[in-house]
């Protein structure tokens, strides 16, 4: 039995309509704002130990991959990664870094456990809700997650996954970044430099 506020809140997501991330979050992947990603498994986020970029790498089941979380760039592709290193199911669900990341175990969260940060520092909050099971969907909130009001005050229905299963979202340890990932694809928005500036960097 539902009570009338959790009746009010299914409603209220129900009909919230998908939107852009507010200012001052950006899409990293252009020009759309996913990238296909075949048996995608986990993800996790780690900094570039030269430049202190922050990179994200993915695990799948076509290999490992780092990507830089300003520009979008691949930095790094394995395609036959050593088995015996990755742990993504084990208890510490690590993998060995690669390419920028190499000599640095990265925490993956995903198909078989972990997870991102669901808060920042300086308020924003990341909340999965299913409403619609087995559909996720992604909001967004500067409320701490209470998600008062109509959307598009203090919180957005940002992503809506309909065609495959969410495998993790939330944000860098830093706050800078936000990642959702499914088994099909990655979304990473920033709202650290811009990708001219980040080139520089």
């Amino acid at each position: 039995m539902f009570t009338d506020y959790e009746v009010q809140l299914r409603e209220r997501f129900l009909a919230a309509p998908v939107s852009p991330a507010p200012d001052p979050w950006r899409p990293v992947f252009r020009p759309g704002v996913s990238i296909p990603i075949g048996g995608l498994l986990g993800i996790g986020f780690a900094a570039d130990p030269d430049t202190g970029h922050e990179l994200v790498m993915v695990v799948s089941q076509g290999g490992h991959g780092v990507f830089d979380t300003a520009t979008g760039r691949l930095l790094a592709r394995d395609r036959d990664p050593d088995a015996d290193v990755c742990d993504p199911t084990g208890p510490h669900l690590t993998c060995p870094g690669i390419g920028p990341l190499t000599g640095t175990r990265v925490r993956i969260a995903g198909l078989h456990g972990g997870g991102l940060h669901a808060t920042t520092d300086d308020g924003w909050t990341i909340d999965v809700v299913s409403p619609d099971w087995p559909h996720h969907r992604i909001l967004l909130s500067t409320d701490g997650g209470l998600c008062h009001g109509p959307a598009g005050g203090v919180w957005w229905h940002i992503h809506h996954t309909t065609h495959s299963p969410l495998r993790t979202a939330g944000f860098s340890p830093s706050g800078r970044s936000l990642a959702i990932a499914t088994s099909t694809y990655l979304t990473v928005l920033t709202r650290g430099l811009a990708p001219d500036q980040a080139s520089r960097g």
